[in-house]
């Protein structure tokens, strides 16, 4: 194929035109979420939690995105991106798809309401309870909510309260009985563990929101006093406040500083109700420092999606999708040392969740705690849950007088205080605890465990593509690697000792890509490598499955590749910068995205290499942030079986059609087929899939026959 000079010069040269936005790409992901709440193959509590996740992902997103957005106005940057927008002109825009969102989600809102109607589930007004009803609503109200309210009034004598982030407001405006002057006065909603949003009438299914009861019993706060109005509104602050951290000498204070100020940082957005008094608009926009024009957004429906949570918790189990149950690892018995497993097959892949992470991951950390031949264990954590039993582990060798390093990372967003907690916790039990090398963020997922073989020290190894979170792990679709290999065990030395020490002499590693100094340019080098290695009788081939692909030099050697006529076959779950199926361009690129019942959070990176294949897993998506300011890690998967398996991990998601969405080249995404059964789902046939090796496994073991290699029973 004649190569189209134009376009490659555009490719290296760069050009708007090549690049999707990453925060309108980023809302377009979310607009697939909003869809699987509309999907009616759904169970009906199944779309609520999609819903409530819509909602969240939409707060974080003012956070975050609009919250850099600003502070990049603020200091005066106004070089466009190389999608060719500035600052301010992709506000403006996420602005306009969100608007687009909020237009999508209040008929999915309608609809839900209804059917949760039609299940037993009322979603009621004050106005609809009887008299008795708002009787009991108010009693319980001033028994177990309103000893947490606190009022205050908004006047000259007293200053514009502080608005904490997310929170519920009431802004009252109310005057003393024969008196011409009005006041106001805010009332935080206080939603807590004591008292839910979502107030339970008798005992039955019936609800009413918590901020209209107080709304209907505000003579309990301003007894004597005359209320004229109450309507409400709702902040989102900006969570963009980590300080230039480079050179801190105490990274511990300058988290903590930086959490103090997110408390106190700027507002970027305030919800209220289209009915409110365009007087109160303004003077809460003025107050708040926000734009009445811009920043401030009507929400007529439900604000604060993310409390529907309390809906999804309901014990209904006909209306959710039956609980999944992850098996045992066929390959790791619970009869056998699991040092003894790993060592006889050298490699074990996990999939999570169809493969359970208490029985192997957990349990490998709980064996090497207790084992007497271990003498050291080194591990990551950049998110685990407060009472996690990879920290009671931890602790526990400890104590059982291993050597145990922790590379704790503290700049994990919205974790940092729970990661400063458990910090703490292990310095108290005598744990080694690191944080990472300054200017980077650990992100990478490893532990080394250093055992007393026969044959004298060994290490073994995981390396994953998720958090070592229990919680997460039984949501989140994740891959990970137990590994007994020299050369790996030594690499995973070499970077645990960067990140304990910060130290940069030139490192060597023998099988690992490890960012920020060479998996980036491992990426490029084999992208480029697959374009030489292809024929006509064996053209190349690329496999990627990720989460987001956003680094603009990745794209244009994808591009590069495309036009030399190398197959491209990606996964990517949210962002997408990269336009697919452009003539000349990238017509042999195809960006398909899976939402489905699990977060899809694995990362396979695949080449082809003229026959000699390749398969990498890793925590590292072909994102800026991670290649270049990030320690990432992806692991060569060399056993034959194995690789199989995870070419057909990506045959199965590559092949979904009840879950999949195909980017074009306009930027949309369509979907594949809505009508397709989800037991046809590539998520339901892992799950399958696991059930059956476990099942085949069991059966050989009782006829007494070596399951061996286990990865070949599908």
């Amino acid at each position: 194929m004649a190569k189209p000079v134009k376009i490659i010069e555009r490719i290296e040269s760069g050009g708007p035109d090549l690049y999707f936005n990453r925060e309108l790409s980023w809302l377009q992901f979310n607009q697939r979420v909003l869809a699987q709440a509309a999907d009616e193959r759904l169970p009906l509590l199944e779309r609520v939690k999609f819903l409530a996740i819509a909602g969240s992902n939409l707060d974080e997103f003012f956070m975050k995105r609009i919250g850099g957005l600003k502070q990049q106005i603020a200091a005066g940057v106004d070089e466009p991106a190389d999608d060719g927008l500035t600052a301010r002109q992709q506000i403006t825009e996420c602005y306009q798809a969100i608007a687009e969102f909020q237009r999508e989600k209040e008929p999915i809102i309608a609809q839900i309401w209804q059917a949760l109607q039609q299940e037993g589930i009322s979603i009621l007004r004050y106005a609809e309870l009887d008299k008795v009803e708002q009787e009991e609503a108010r009693q319980a109200y001033f028994d177990t909510v309103f000893p947490l309210v606190t009022p205050q009034s908004i006047d000259p004598a007293h200053p514009f309260p502080f608005i904490s982030s997310l929170s519920l407001n009431l802004l009252v405006t109310l005057r003393y009985t024969g008196d011409d002057e009005s006041s106001l006065a805010r009332v935080k909603v206080p939603i807590s563990a004591g008292a839910p949003r979502f107030m339970q009438i008798g005992n039955e299914l019936r609800f009413v929101l918590l901020e209209e009861v107080m709304a209907q019993n505000l003579d309990l706060l301003f007894p004597g006093m005359e209320v004229l109005d109450c309507e409400l509104f709702r902040v989102t602050r900006n969570a963009n406040t980590e300080a230039n951290m480079e050179h801190a000498d105490d990274l511990l204070a300058q988290i903590e500083s930086a959490l103090r100020e997110r408390k106190f940082a700027p507002i970027v957005r305030l919800q209220v109700r289209s009915t409110l008094d365009p007087l109160h608009r303004g003077r809460l926009a003025a107050e708040l420092g926000l734009d009445a024009g811009t920043d401030v957004f009507d929400a007529d429906d439900l604000m604060g999606l993310c409390d529907l949570w309390e809906l999804v918790s309901l014990d209904i189990p006909g209306l959710k999708l039956p609980a999944h149950h992850p098996v045992d690892h066929p390959g790791l018995p619970a009869e056998r040392p699991i040092f003894h497993a790993i060592r006889e097959v050298r490699t074990v892949l996990l999939q999570h969740p169809y493969e359970a992470f208490s029985t192997s991951v957990e349990r490998f950390l709980r064996e090497a705690a207790s084992d007497p031949k271990v003498r050291g264990i080194k591990m990551t954590l950049y998110r685990t849950a407060p009472d996690s039993e990879v920290i009671n582990y931890l602790i526990q060798a400890a104590n059982n007088g291993k050597q145990v390093a922790a590379v704790v990372e503290l700049k994990a967003s919205f974790d940092e205080a729970s990661n400063i907690r458990l910090a703490e916790r292990m310095e108290e039990a005598g744990i080694h605890v690191t944080y990472g090398v300054v200017g980077l963020k650990t992100h990478a997922k490893i532990i080394l465990v250093v055992r007393q073989d026969y044959k004298g020290l060994r290490r073994y190894v995981h390396v994953g593509t998720g958090n070592y979170h229990p919680d997460t792990s039984r949501i989140y679709s994740d891959l990970g690697l137990l590994v007994y290999d020299k050369d790996i065990g030594q690499d995973i030395t070499e970077l645990f000792n960067y990140l304990t020490t910060g130290f940069t002499p030139k490192r060597k590693y023998r099988k690992l890509l490890v960012a920020p100094k060479l998996l980036k340019k491992a990426l490029l080098e084999k992208i480029e490598r697959e374009i030489r290695a292809g024929s006509e009788d064996r053209p190349g081939l690329i496999r990627f499955k990720i989460n987001a692909l956003e680094d603009a030099e990745v794209i244009q050697a994808l591009y590069r590749a495309s036009q030399e006529g190398v197959k491209i076959e990606l996964l990517v779950r949210d962002i997408s910068r990269l336009r697919p199926g452009v003539p000349g361009l990238s017509e042999n690129i195809r960006v398909v995205s899976i939402v489905g019942r699990f977060l899809e959070h694995a990362r396979i990176y695949y080449f082809a290499n003229g026959g000699d294949e390749e398969y990498f897993i890793g925590s590292a998506d072909a994102m800026k942030r991670n290649l270049e300011n990030r320690v990432e890690v992806l692991v060569p998967v060399e056993n034959q079986q194995l690789c199989e398996e995870l070419g057909r991990i990506f045959d199965t998601h590559w092949t979904d059609r009840a879950n999949a969405w195909e980017l074009q080249a306009d930027g949309n995404y369509r979907r594949i087929d809505e009508a397709a059964p989800l037991e046809e789902s590539a998520q339901e046939q892992l799950v399958a899939g696991a059930s059956r090796r476990y099942q085949e496994a069991n059966r050989l073991r009782r006829r007494k026959v070596s399951p061996v290699p286990l990865r070949t029973l599908d």
